[in-house]
């Protein structure tokens, strides 16, 4: 294989990221860590237990023979569909991105991998397989073996809760348990007491401090040995390394003084440092658990699904809302939220939003539909099984299929930062080390440990997630649900903005409709209604609500097509309803008003004409957008209400009419080569390509349940006149991480400048550590906040 492929997957080596290990070169880390794990690349080892880290033969042999059982897979699994399942494994032994890039990778150790997702905070991974190609039992069986064995329990499943791991509680009771009674017995030779018993039971009382210091050093901090030695196994030098030589040092020179009576040692200070440093952590996991917490379950994700009560009638409720037992109507293009079974007779679903692949697959009375599925027809019910998963809809939109290839700056900033800090600081030790051991022993310990200890990139690494974290978290509190916090960083870059007309900066709500041509009677009427009902358009929204009740009629046959408009067959008649074009229908001023035609069984019949309602607060809106952005009005009507928009909005709007869906897309792709950075606003629907094309695309929800997976965030229409804050809020938020880049910055520079200098105590840098995550995790979230508040 040529040097310039990857020993392991083939794949061109780039040579900013290239690995070379055992003479070989490797594209990634990931790459290097698995062939080394897995015998150079012997597809035939993947089972080969005496090479692989994990379970034995032994451990493993009959232990998961239940997976065999299809009904319990089947309970395991949140999706499965021809040729595809996907399974949610909770892993306990996840540390670090080591076992990320190991997991990441699973598609290279069994083919029938299609994809693995690791959610490092929950500790679970979520594995898309072919179950023609592998089986789940397989997949544990696997895991097992390369030492991550995950934890099943068909109850936790049932009841969606996994036990709750309290290791990281008692590492930190013990070493605070050693530190504290350490410091009691160390008080005699702090103040240098000279009392006969406390001379002559010194050698005891020094044994006894180095018995308790044992299980911080064994047990506390047994988590940095290993996150240490994985990070020098793949070659990538993380923030453990020094931390773990730091606590090694102590221990071994404490050990040497009281083995030589040098004195009783700093095994105070090592249990202090394990301790301080350990609860450093649980901050970290807590502060980042809440952020979590507030993301998946609290903020508002205004996607509305409609309810067929027991009398028959429709209501619009939140996701949210949904209840085991509901029956729900589901129409053409919505996403089905949450499990269910069938009703209707039949339906086709398309499941892309959950597997990328956008293939449609039909469905019969009685089968079994998933959360995350978009119907494609006619409208069908179904009946919920259990109540949605807000968590599992966030997950899917944030798939790797849908998301946009962006250069995000803090990040770039933050991984060279992190890439050079642990060389450079271990050079930094060594050489502080080498200075004073020639001047005074003990000093140069103390600076080397101090120097070890008390610099530290964990606070830059966490400068960005926490802002972030936090401003995701007040969107959401605001009604705007972003997908991810990279989105965050592309609103703040923006200078144009799109706005799509119908449904997006005018309301669906107040629009006046009147009827033009042949009087329909009530059996059209009738059949008109029920078309409408299967449309999610915002215009067929508004008109259904505007025709009165009328009994339900079975759709035989049911076709939308985007920009265009309806063609249906119900109880024995054709229905056409849309534009003038698909009508093939011209009159006089066809093209100056909005309007939806009408033609039952082949017979022109009228049109309605929709007078537009503008949203509230849009003329104020676009005037203070107006002096930082440019604006443009794209729209798929005709321009009859140029005028109107004329002297509403700013002389610098553009306003294009006439505009189908792949036109704007192209129109937003020549800014794009124009060096512009678009966000457009649409409804959803019929901009799907549009939201996908530009850099932040914003769908508006107004009780419509049409979701497009590639938007990027979602706005409540009761918020539209805050565009200009989000924007607003957004730049203030790089400007939060940039502020605290050079805080972080700067508590390094000041600690180091003392710590060589011989004037910090690892003690003392053992408490400042920590105490400067707790420091930057508070100034993000004050200035997040204060900034939301202006």
């Amino acid at each position: 294989m040529s040097a310039q492929n990857c020993f392991h997957c083939g794949n061109e080596v780039v040579k900013r990221d290239q690995v070379v290990f055992d003479s070989k070169s490797f594209c990634c880390v990931g790459c290097k860590t698995v062939y080394e794990i897995f015998s150079q690349n012997d597809l035939t080892c993947y089972y080969d237990f005496e090479k692989s880290p994990g379970a034995t033969p032994q451990d493993i042999k009959g232990k998961y023979d239940f997976l065999n059982d299809e009904k319990i897979v089947s309970k395991l699994l949140d999706f499965e569909e021809q040729g595809t399942h996907i399974v949610s494994l909770y892993i306990p032994h996840i540390h670090c991105s080591s076992c990320i890039w190991i997991l990441e990778n699973l598609q290279k150790l069994d083919k029938g991998i299609v994809s693995s997702q690791v959610n490092f905070h929950e500790k679970k991974v979520r594995i898309t397989y072919n179950p023609y190609d592998t089986s789940l039992k397989n997949i544990v069986e696997l895991l097992s073996a390369i030492g991550y064995e995950p934890y099943i329990s068909l109850e936790n499943y049932e009841n969606k809760k996994q036990a709750i791991d309290r290791t990281l509680i008692y590492k930190i009771g013990v070493a605070f348990f050693s530190f504290g009674n350490i410091m009691l017995l160390s008080f005699p030779e702090y103040f240098e007491v000279g009392e006969f018993w406390i001379e002559q039971y010194k050698g005891f009382f020094r044994w006894l401090i180095f018995a308790l210091a044992l299980p911080p050093f064994f047990y506390s901090a047994f988590g940095y040995y290993v996150s240490a030695w994985k990070s020098i196994k793949s070659k990538m030098l993380n923030i453990d390394i020094p931390i773990a030589l730091g606590i090694v040092v102590m221990f071994v020179r404490s050990t040497v003084d009281i083995i030589f009576d040098y004195g009783q040692g700093f095994f105070d200070s090592m249990c202090g440092l394990i301790f301080f440093m350990l609860l450093g952590k649980l901050f970290q996991q807590k502060t980042y658990n809440f952020l979590s917490f507030e993301r998946d379950y609290k903020s508002y994700f205004p996607i509305a699904i409609t309810k067929i009560s027991s009398d028959g009638t429709e209501e619009p409720i939140q996701v949210y809302e949904i209840a085991k037992g509901d029956r729900l109507l589901i129409r053409n293009q919505e996403l089905i939220p949450v499990d269910g079974i069938l009703i209707s007779p039949e339906a086709s679903i398309d499941y892309s939003f959950v597997t990328g692949e956008a293939v449609v697959i039909k469905k019969k009375s009685g089968d079994k539909v998933y959360a995350g599925g978009k119907q494609i027809g006619k409208i069908i019910e179904m009946e919920v099984l259990n109540s949605v998963s807000q968590s599992y809809l966030t997950q899917l939109w944030s798939n790797d299929v849908f998301q946009k290839r962006v250069e995000q700056k803090y990040k770039n900033i933050t991984d060279t930062i992190s890439r050079y800090f642990t060389p450079a600081l271990l050079l930094l030790g060594f050489v502080s080390f080498g200075f004073w051991i020639f001047k005074d022993v003990a000093t140069a310990f103390n600076v080397l440990t101090a120097i070890l200890i008390v610099a530290c990139p964990c606070a830059l690494a966490l400068t960005a997630p926490f802002t972030l974290g936090n401003v995701l978290r007040i969107m959401g509190y605001k009604k705007l649900y972003l997908k991810n916090a990279t989105v965050i960083e592309q609103f703040a870059k923006v200078d144009t903005l799109v706005f799509d007309k119908t449904g997006t900066i005018t309301t669906n709500k107040k629009t006046a409709i009147s009827y033009e041509g042949t009087e329909l009677n009530s059996l059209e009427l009738k059949v008109l209604k029920n078309v409408l009902r299967g449309s999610n358009h915002p215009l067929s929204r508004r008109l259904y609500d505007f025709i009165p009740n009328q009994d339900k009629l079975e759709l035989t046959h049911f076709e939308e097509i985007t920009g265009k408009g309806i063609f249906a067959e119900i109880d024995g008649h054709s229905v056409k309803l849309g534009s003038s074009q698909f009508l093939q229908h011209m009159s006089e001023n066809t093209h100056k008003k909005t309007k939806v035609h009408v033609e039952i069984d082949g017979e022109y019949k009228g049109s309605y004409v929709f007078n537009n309602q503008y949203r509230e607060g849009l003329e104020k809106l676009f005037e203070n957008l107006a002096k930082k952005y440019n604006l443009v009005v794209l729209s798929g009507d005709n321009d009859g209400e140029r005028k109107i928009l004329e002297k509403m909005l700013p002389p610098s709007t553009t306003l294009v009419f006439n505009q189908k869906p792949e036109q704007k897309l192209e129109y937003i792709e020549r800014l794009q080569k124009q060096g512009k950075n678009v966000m457009m606003i649409g409804d959803g629907l019929n901009d799907a390509g549009a939201l996908a094309q530009s850099n932040v695309g914003i769908s508006i929800s107004e009780n419509v349940n049409v979701f497009s997976p590639a938007c990027d965030g979602i706005l409540d229409a009761s918020q539209f006149s805050k565009i200009d804050y989000f924007l607003r809020f957004s730049k203030n938020a790089m400007k939060t991480i940039y502020m605290s880049f050079v805080l972080s910055l700067l508590y390094n520079v000041v600690g180091l400048s003392y710590a060589i200098t011989g004037n910090l105590l690892p003690i003392v840098a053992a408490i400042i550590m920590p105490l400067s995550t707790v420091t930057i995790v508070s100034f993000v979230t004050l200035m997040s906040n204060f900034y939301a508040r202006r």
